[in-house]
């Protein structure tokens, strides 16, 4: 493998953690307020609404029906209204950011599902507010699964970050496609393809392990 190659190794796992790194926090800023909606105004919580949930959770199943290569073509137009272009590694983040929305907002949603009721209830007869009760709450007893979650939706978005090569994104999913596919280089693309294996492997360790943390 010639040190052109090896460079340009290096400069993909950048790229991909960076595409990761940015798509995995804009996607919590507004998925985890989604995440947390839905769970609300589901029928028996907190802030039980009908025509809330049905009409956020018609958007996110919508969202999440579709595969990922079709949402990177549907929204370049958006994409380019955003960052002016098209590809390359911050364009990438777009599409990876809308991808991954959805998937955060029903993984925060189970998270929550999983507290207690009793919690809640004990919650609400001391005249606890709604907001009051998510907060102080729900979020603490939910949050070992939050992590849990966090790291299977990290994970999902480096993988996502891979597919974004098809359309001229950066990182290892393009190298893998133009050197290891078009070129039939077959050691860059099973190394690229190890990499993200140990990348992933990394993120869910890293998750566990902040999880278990924060169950004591």
């Amino acid at each position: 493998m010639s040190e052109y190659i090896i460079d340009a190794i290096k400069t993909g796992v950048v790229e991909t953690l960076e595409m990761t790194a940015f798509s995995s926090i804009l996607a919590y800023i507004v998925g985890l307020p989604l995440g947390i909606l839905l769970y609300a105004t589901a029928k028996g919580r907190v802030l039980a609404n009908r025509p809330v949930n049905f009409l956020l959770g018609l958007v996110v199943n919508v969202s999440r029906s579709l595969p990922f290569l079709i949402l990177l073509v549907l929204i370049i137009p958006f994409t380019r209204l955003v960052t002016g272009t098209s590809i390359g590694t911050t364009a990438s983040i777009v599409p990876l950011t809308v991808g991954a929305i959805p998937i955060v907002a029903r993984m925060v949603e189970s998270s929550l599902s999983e507290v207690s009721p009793g919690i809640i209830e004990a919650a609400a007869s001391m005249g606890a507010s709604p907001i009051y009760i998510i907060i102080h709450f729900v979020l603490p007893e939910a949050t070992p699964s939050l992590f849990l979650g966090a790291a299977i939706n990290v994970a999902t978005i480096l993988g996502y970050s891979a597919m974004a090569g098809v359309i001229g994104g950066g990182g290892l999913g393009a190298l893998a496609l133009q050197y290891g596919y078009y070129r039939y280089q077959e050691d860059v693309l099973w190394t690229t393809v190890t990499i993200l294996i140990l990348m992933v492997m990394f993120i869910q360790a890293g998750g566990n392990l902040i999880s278990k943390k924060s169950r004591k």
